[in-house]
């Protein structure tokens, strides 16, 4: 009788592990939420995005232009495209749509992209400044193809001090169990 009194409370014990949820809890036992929002262009960074969602249990949020970048848009090669033009001016804040509902209940906020020239599209700032994150701490995830995400790192750190920072990462490629091991080591 005493083995199966064990084995029941054993059981109880690992059923209670397997259904909590995944959020983190405050210390005051209130649930934090997680936001990951990405802007990408190709789909590879959504891709990485849903895999984040999906290990973090937060919530998903496209960061999507008024104005869908095509093709032409996205020609690096041309100077006078739409996405050289952005990025050339550093004060430029491409019109996104804003319907992000509640954003200051988000204590975690995830943002990924695309690199493009060597940091975050300006898209991002549009979004960082759309929304109030004051205290919040804040992630970049990244995909590229060659650069590192070092320089959006520092940029933003310097133009958003309000913000809780930590470094992001650029993840090609990365497997849900990448995912999952960066976001544990956070």
């Amino acid at each position: 009788m005493k083995r199966f009194a064990l084995a029941v409370a054993a059981l109880a014990m690992v059923l209670t592990a397997c259904g909590q949820n995944r959020q983190k809890k405050t210390a005051n036992n209130n649930e934090m939420k997680t936001l990951v929002a990405y802007f990408s262009a190709t789909g590879t960074t959504e891709s990485l995005a849903k895999n984040i969602a999906e290990v973090t249990g937060g919530t998903l949020y496209e960061i999507t232009p008024e104005v869908r970048y095509t093709d032409a848009d996205l020609d690096w090669r041309n100077q006078n495209s739409r996405s050289s033009v952005e990025m050339k001016d550093k004060s430029s804040r491409p019109a996104i749509v804003k319907n992000l509902k509640d954003a200051g209940k988000y204590d975690t906020i995830y943002i990924g992209f695309p690199v493009w020239w060597y940091t975050a599209p300006t898209i991002i700032n549009t979004f960082l400044e759309a929304y109030d994150f004051t205290g919040k701490t804040v992630i970049f995830f990244a995909t590229s193809g060659g650069s590192s995400i070092d320089r959006a790192n520092e940029e933003f750190k310097a133009k958003y001090p309000d913000l809780n920072w930590k470094a992001g990462k650029v993840l090609n490629g990365a497997s849900k169990a990448d995912v999952k091991a960066w976001v544990e080591s956070l």
